[in-house]
């Protein structure tokens, strides 16, 4: 007698593979340039985790300042997800991209033709929109109001800032940290400022410093002297009695060891981002609230601690890993 075989048992299949095999994929492109690294990562991990589930497409043409830093963008002019099989023939000439991003031309025209679709549908449902609203504190992209919206695009056209993903991104997370890969140079040396602690202490705290536009933003509420630094970093040690603690230090302006009595203190590659990736390999992560220690949080799979006041007073057990859906207010 032949063998009796049990057929082929159906896979389970994620949403994002159906919609890929049916064709309902989207392609997201965004608009509009939003502040610094720290934001540009945080908008960009949310779309990249959102086009991750869903099975959709993306372009981020406003990473440019930033895509030489990381591996799968610094070879993509228009810094795609998922990472094309191939570079396109801008890439392939030499010196194209490169004066493509010095110019912004290509952000210059999205951005534009963004806000001309708002205004003149001239594709009807085929090319959407997503525009932030003045004040709107979060647009949350899996709601059904936003769903609704897109259904029937084939282009969304994301504009502002304050879009997330929070359930794609634990779901994805993965996958959003390997798209963010610094390029060697950076992760080596993010690497070594935290390794040259490690071999006097068993616990590492990254500090992020941030004075400089904290002095007048929101009337100086997330501004802290050093003295009040100082004095964190010293709740932080005294809670881990019998353990070698250190401290690496990451600042927007120039620090000094003196302004810190009686820690052990080192600082960051002195790069916004070399200190970003150098906090991300800490064990734990303290700061005002920013995108920045959001996005070191999230990187690194670290707890974060963002301070909002001057009395704040800290406790370990509520340091929490950032997995960017709060938006820094």
């Amino acid at each position: 007698m032949c063998p009796v075989t049990e057929p082929p048992q159906p896979q389970p299949t994620s949403s994002a593979a159906v919609s890929a095999r049916l064709g309902n994929g989207k392609l997201l492109i965004v608009g509009l340039r939003c502040g610094r690294i720290g934001n540009r990562l945080t908008l960009f991990a949310n779309l990249v985790a959102y086009a991750a589930e869903h099975g959709h497409r993306l372009v981020n043409v406003t990473f440019h300042s930033y895509a030489e830093l990381f591996e799968t963008t610094r070879r993509d002019i228009y810094c795609r997800y998922p990472v094309p099989k191939q570079q396109s023939w801008l890439d392939r000439v030499p010196g194209v991209a490169r004066t493509i991003r010095k110019t912004r031309i290509f952000v210059h025209i999205i951005r534009r033709v963004s806000l001309l679709n708002e205004k003149l549908p001239l594709f009807g449902r085929r090319v959407v929109t997503l525009r932030e609203k003045p004040g709107q504190p979060v647009i949350l992209l899996e709601t059904p109001e936003v769903q609704a919206q897109i259904r029937e695009a084939r282009v969304v056209l994301v504009y502002g800032w304050v879009f997330r993903a929070p359930e794609a991104m634990r779901r994805q997370a993965e996958k959003v940290r390997a798209y963010f890969r610094p390029i060697a140079e950076c992760e080596r040396a993010s690497s070594e400022a935290v390794v040259s602690l490690r071999k006097e202490s068993e616990v590492v705290i990254g500090v992020h410093i941030r004075q400089g536009d904290y002095r007048q933003w929101r009337k100086g509420s997330r501004f802290f002297t050093m003295p009040h630094y100082a004095a964190w970093m010293r709740e932080l040690a005294d809670q881990l009695p019998g353990r070698r603690v250190s401290f690496l230090v990451c600042s927007d302006e120039p620090r000094r060891p003196e302004e810190f009595p009686g820690l052990s203190v080192g600082f960051g590659p002195g790069s916004a981002m070399g200190d970003l990736y150098a906090l991300a390999n800490c064990d734990y992560i303290l700061g005002p609230v920013s995108s920045y220690s959001q996005w070191a949080s999230f990187y690194g799979n670290k707890p974060l601690y963002q301070l909002n006041d001057s009395k704040d007073r800290l406790d370990l057990g509520k340091f929490r890993v950032s997995y960017l859906d709060v938006v820094p207010r």
